[in-house]
């Protein structure tokens, strides 16, 4: 991967507020009611114990993968480094760490990741409710729970959702072994399994280095750095791992008696996640909504990547849950933030929440069948007073403006009818042939400096990014662009983009961030059924190499039907329950043994020494086979030019 020098040491510091970012956050004292206290009075209520200090220490690495000690300077009034509102939602979430109760029998772990784990008391043992991030979280989760509560062995996990921070956790609270045996039940929503791996290994690689960002995992928790995620105090970066469910919710209305405690489900299928559900505890009269609903406006479109959401399916389901669940319930939480306590509260609560991805999805649809295309819309479009003086409707993680542009993706597509967009050069080319026409690099930073001293930041990052893509050494462009980026982080409300900017500041001053080459944790590979293992090799295929290296192979599987591997036109196939006499190879081993020779996981020869799979025929085919797969870099750049793409064709 392409690498390039530093700026010089005095352009890498960090700036301080400039005039217009000072201006733009006294605009925002002005606006919002930030002294208004009911939030932080919820997000303490209940509280019974934490840990002292908040750190989480890695099983196996000599790091901690959760720690907010860091953040002691939260304790501070808003500086001018940081929109005071999102200042606000940053206390919130690193202050209020630590086991509290829903209600007496449910009980939430807040603030040990970027999301909530629940704990209900059933007739004999745990259920959990979203088993966090990563295994040290999770373990560490449950361990305060059963250290102040009393100890009580799991005998259930509900996974709300197929996103990663709410299921990859789930070897902290139990084991493989113990859900084989039937000691522990895992439910999940219809296609979790598939939607989870979709999102989490298909386009694993590129989401989580966009990740890198979203989540600010690159910058230090500081006023000029990191403060929130806005979605949660930060991301537990630790050991995950995956177990197949063994109970589906496959309808809408389904019902469950788990423990004792019976479980009225509602699927919310393509809203904020692919498969997702809510629930609803008559004996507790208590909703747990998911990540349907949180303290903030939720991203319709993900910066970090994923499918484009359905607002019109989202405001529906809550309506849905407001009529099933909405007369019957005294208390409702979710899986981010604290609960909402008061039946007229927390049915008050989802309408504003119903409404608040109705308007965007409405509104920007009605502009769109004006004829605005999406850049103009989410620049024009604003939420009504009723909504925008809600903290919890703010653009704390998702925003207005491009979850407007999501509702237009969602509907239109990516182009806007415009036919001068329909063929447009790449990135690169475009930006040669703009600094030709606009005289040259030097040339353009000089017309930079007025537009960056008039505070147009947004202005300078888009020229700017144009020099930077052809001559990404050229050094002064590089440390104008991270101090407009600074600055645009400073301002930011939203905590993703906020964490954009300032990790695009980052790389520009210091040079690109050296990492490791991706591929699935052992914990998850384990965890993933054989055929998405197969999906997950596809995407990794090199396609133009593969298409000169047509090939078969077998796989005996000693504990399942066999599978045909096949590489045909540069497309990897794999045929469950088919052989083929005529294949160069035949590989026999177990599943597990099979995957981690296949993903690189273990040295092959060994294996075959060990006697952990078998070759039968050619073993030049398995080293031909293996030599077709690209590797992936985990820290490719994001704001400094790829290299351009080339054909690894013989």
């Amino acid at each position: 991967m392409t690498d390039y020098q530093p700026l010089a040491i005095p352009e890498q510091q960090q700036k301080p507020a400039s005039a217009h970012t000072r201006a733009h956050q006294a605009r925002v004292r002005n606006q919002l009611p930030l002294s208004e206290t009911k939030s932080f009075d919820n997000a303490r209520k209940g509280f019974i114990k934490t840990l002292e200090p908040m750190q989480i220490a890695h099983q196996q690495a000599d790091r901690m993968v959760f720690d907010l000690t860091k953040f002691e300077f939260l304790k501070d009034e808003s500086p001018e480094t940081v929109n005071p509102s999102l200042w606000r939602q940053a206390q919130l979430n690193a202050q209020n760490h630590g086991l509290f109760e829903v209600v007496d029998g449910i009980y939430q772990v807040r603030s040990f990741d970027i999301a909530n784990m629940t704990l209900v008391r059933g007739e004999t043992g745990w259920i959990i409710i979203d088993p966090l991030t990563c295994t040290e979280s999770a373990r560490a989760a449950l361990a305060l729970a059963n250290d102040h509560l009393g100890h009580r062995e799991v005998v259930a996990v509900i996974h709300t959702h197929s996103h990663v921070d709410h299921f990859a956790g789930i070897l902290g609270v139990t084991t493989p072994a113990a859900v084989s045996a039937g000691e522990v039940a895992i439910i999940a929503p219809k296609d979790f399994v598939q939607e989870a791996l979709n999102e989490n290994v298909l386009a694993g690689n590129v989401m989580g280095r966009r990740a890198t960002y979203m989540y600010g995992n690159l910058l230090q928790p500081s006023p000029t750095g990191f403060v929130s995620t806005g979605l949660g105090a930060a991301l537990a970066l630790g050991t995950t791992g995956f177990i197949v469910p063994t109970d589906i919710i496959e309808t809408n209305a389904e019902i469950r008696v788990v423990d004792g405690i019976t479980i009225e489900f509602q699927l919310t299928m393509g809203s904020e996640a692919p498969a997702e559900m809510v629930f609803y505890f008559p004996q507790y009269k208590a909703l747990c909504m998911s990540e349907i609903t949180s303290h903030h406006l939720h991203n319709i479109y993900t910066p970090r990547g994923a499918q484009v959401r359905d607002a019109l399916a989202w405001s529906n389901q809550i309506q849905e849950s407001i009529d099933r669940f909405g007369s019957r319930l005294e208390v409702e939480f979710a899986s981010h933030h604290w609960p909402t306590w008061g039946q007229s509260e927390a049915v008050q609560y989802l309408k504003q929440q119903r409404d608040l991805y109705r308007y965007i999805h409405d509104q920007t649809l009605r502009l769109a069948n004006m004829g605005y295309g999406p850049d103009d819309i989410a620049e024009g479009l604003e939420l009504p007073a009723s909504l925008a003086r809600e903290f919890h409707c703010r653009d704390y993680y998702g925003t207005v403006k491009h979850n407007a542009k999501a509702v237009y993706v969602k509907y239109l597509g990516f182009f806007d009818g415009n036919p001068a967009r329909l063929n447009q050069h790449t990135p690169r080319q475009r930006a040669i042939r703009t600094l030709e026409f606009m005289g040259g690099s030097d040339a353009i930073l000089a017309r930079c400096q007025a537009y960056f001293e008039a505070g147009d930041y947004r202005w300078v990052a888009e020229v700017l990014n144009h020099v930077i893509t052809v001559e990404v050494d050229h050094l002064p462009a590089r440390a104008m662009l991270a101090d407009a980026y600074e600055q645009m982080g400073y301002q930011a409300e939203s905590g993703p983009w906020r964490n954009f900017y300032l990790c695009g500041a980052l790389e520009l001053r210091h040079g690109l961030p050296h990492g490791s080459r991706y591929g699935p944790s052992a914990g998850m590979a384990e965890g993933m059924p054989l055929a998405n293992i197969f999906e997950a090799m596809a995407v990794r295929l090199n396609g133009p190499k593969a298409a000169q290296h047509p090939l078969r192979m077998n796989l005996k599987r000693t504990d399942g039907e066999p599978v045909l591997i096949e590489i045909e036109n540069g497309v990897l196939h794999a045929q469950f329950d088919q052989t083929d006499e005529t294949a160069s190879l035949t590989i026999e081993s177990t599943d597990d043994a099979f995957k981690a020779l296949i993903l690189g996981l273990k040295d092959p020869i060994e294996m075959v020494t060990q006697g952990e799979v078998q070759l039968i025929g050619d073993a030049q085919t398995l080293a031909t086979f293996r030599s077709l797969f690209d590797q992936f870099e985990r820290r490719f750049p994001i704001v400094t030019p790829m290299p351009e793409i080339e054909s690894h064709a013989d």
